[in-house]
């Protein structure tokens, strides 16, 4: 169970960082209140992370040495790409991802609780409790953008081949330091965080633990 925790623990919280969630959350936390957005941020993530936990278990039913193929295969293949990506990023980038965020959040921004109606043109929405909507809106954006992302195709690979309850508590505690971090201090490092850096420290660590998990099961 430690084990499964440390990696998902250690690869979650470094592929997040920099990431589309990451900045969804900085930057709704600079309009909204802060607790909520926390909140809503990580129960999306949990959510997230026990859903895919829970496909990764259901594709541990096949064949042992396909799965552990498809693990190591997952890890170098993510690790060779993010060397390849931050290879090609400037120095002093955020890349697309800050670009993608902010365009996100603009497109469903309802500028919570005034005006929420003229905003939004939902009535339902608005006639709910002005905390409990920003609750649900960083929970929607932030549910949505993870979905199909690098980190849940991890979480997915994590749990088919380790401990579910130490991939589940590693990930989700991954996630709610990252997520702290992105609402505590997104305005002041928003704008500088290199993505080019955090590409690679994380493109270096999954390479790492897919080398572990090369010599581990191959030969056995």
């Amino acid at each position: 169970m430690l084990t499964a925790f440390t990696k998902g623990l250690l690869l979650i919280t470094v592929s997040e960082l920099g990431d589309k969630t990451f900045f969804i959350a900085a930057i709704l936390a600079m309009r909204h209140n802060r607790r909520l957005v926390f909140i809503g941020v990580v129960a999306a993530l949990a959510a997230m992370t026990i859903l895919s936990v829970l496909i990764g278990k259901a594709a541990s039913f096949l064949r042992q040495e396909y799965i552990d193929f498809a693990e190591i295969a997952l890890f170098l293949g993510f690790g060779l790409k993010l060397l390849y990506d931050a290879s090609k990023m400037p120095a002093t980038s955020n890349g697309d991802e800050l670009e993608e965020a902010a365009a996100v959040v603009e497109k469903a921004e309802i500028n919570l609780p005034d005006n929420a109606v003229k905003k939004s043109g939902n009535l339902a929405l608005a006639l709910q409790s002005p905390q409990l909507a920003i609750v649900m809106q960083s929970f929607a954006l932030t549910f949505v953008a993870e979905w199909g992302d690098r980190t849940q195709i991890t979480t997915i690979a994590l749990a088919a081949s380790n401990d579910a309850w130490g991939v589940t508590l590693g990930a989700i505690l991954g996630h709610s330091i990252c997520a702290l971090i992105a609402v505590m201090a997104g305005r002041l490092i928003a704008g500088r965080i290199s993505e080019r850096t955090v590409t690679a420290i994380g493109g270096g660590l999954f390479l790492i633990f897919g080398f572990i998990a090369l010599i581990e099961n191959f030969p056995k």
